[in-house]
């Protein structure tokens, strides 16, 4: 016998909002693997300065969401099937995937948060180097030049965040995007330090709104999946 009354409103209530789930793990997953393959990340984070590898903090985080969409997107599919079999089992199963889930997502939530401002500060320290061995190389060829010049083209910007960054254009044009003047050239041109905080906060701060929608759907579904568990027991009793 199925469910009946508001217990079978919950039921269909609860295969809309899984899903909402199964779709959001879907965007998650795409959202991941943009951050993955995004043109301004992969470039910076791929570059090496001699025997050091550019920082992979940041890539530890998207293979994260790469994982935790995945799983979203299993769960929502398991709450949606769970939900119209009226299967306890499933339902019950689905419930403890979610709790896992949730709390998985709410340690990754505090990982982000610590280690916000090191992903860009790692990344800064590796262009600080390059860019003192770009500043003392002779060659075309040199690698601290290479990496130096792709974070200017990639970023459009110029120079570190200080006095030597401010003059680089006059001084060492070479190293700089080319615009159409001199003069546009030193106003529009932008600190690379200041570029790659913007880069890096733009990125989280999506990622951010993305958890905290997921989270409350999450809280949803985990308090609909109990109630319609308990109905569908107590209309097996009848």
């Amino acid at each position: 016998m199925g469910v009946e009354g508001c217990t079978k409103c919950i039921k269909y209530l609860l295969f809309v909002f899984n899903f909402i789930f199964w779709l959001a793990g879907g965007i998650i997953l795409g959202v991941a693997l943009w951050l993955r393959h995004d043109s301004q990340t992969t470039n910076i984070l791929y570059l090496q300065l001699g025997d050091k590898q550019a920082p992979n903090t940041f890539y530890v985080g998207i293979y994260i969401l790469i994982a935790v969409g995945a799983v979203m997107m299993f769960v929502g599919f398991l709450g949606c099937y769970g939900a119209i079999q009226e299967s306890q089992c499933l339902l019950g199963t689905f419930f403890t995937c979610l709790v896992i889930l949730f709390a998985c997502e709410v340690a990754a939530g505090i990982w982000g948060f610590v280690n916000k401002d090191q992903i860009a500060k790692d990344v800064k320290q590796f262009y600080d180097q390059a860019f003192q061995q770009a500043l003392m190389a002779e060659s075309e060829t040199n690698n601290g030049r290479a990496v130096v010049k792709t974070f200017h083209e990639t970023l459009d910007c110029c120079g570190p965040d200080n006095a030597i960054g401010a003059v680089t254009p006059l001084w060492r044009d070479d190293l700089c995007p080319k615009k159409d003047s001199l003069l546009k050239t030193i106003l529009e041109t932008s600190s690379c330090h200041k570029k790659i905080d913007e880069l890096f906060s733009g990125k989280l701060y999506l990622i951010g709104i993305a958890a905290i929608v997921v989270a409350v759907i999450m809280i949803f579904e985990m308090i609909l999946s109990m109630v319609l568990c308990c109905g569908i027991r107590n209309s097996s009793v009848y």
